[in-house]
């Protein structure tokens, strides 16, 4: 016998009722993937030698807690380009998956140096 659900006369035909929906869940892997695009983003471009992002995230409900690893280029003002990974993934994460991120830590793992203009000219007499 199949079971037959009842609609209530406020849903108009042709759509389910909001308690017949399923859910939708976005894996940690895809935030993750996610938060190290926004920070790849935020951080272009990279310095030569440098590492990409990395991010680890662990999603409760729709709130993303993110952990990235980054390397930068120095000399920077290191605590604003930390600031502005922060910001982009979190923009990023509300606009693409519509999710929180109360808790973004940035960690540096490493600092590269630009090259000095003119450094590879040596002069020979």
């Amino acid at each position: 016998m199949t079971a037959v659900h009842a609609r209530s006369a406020a849903t108009p035909p042709g759509l389910v009722a909001p308690g017949e929906r399923g859910a939708t869940r976005i894996d940690d892997r895809v935030v993750a993937k996610i938060a190290t695009q926004a920070a790849r983003e935020a951080l272009a471009p990279l310095p030569p030698g440098a590492a990409a992002p990395h991010a680890t995230v662990v999603v409760r409900q729709e709130t993303a807690r993110v952990r990235l690893r980054v390397d930068l280029g120095y000399p920077c003002d290191i605590g604003a380009r930390c600031g502005a990974v922060r910001r982009r993934v979190r923009e990023r994460l509300e606009a693409l998956v519509n999710m929180e991120a109360p808790e973004v830590a940035v960690r540096v793992e490493g600092l590269h140096p630009a090259p000095v203009l003119g450094a590879s000219r040596r002069r020979t007499s």
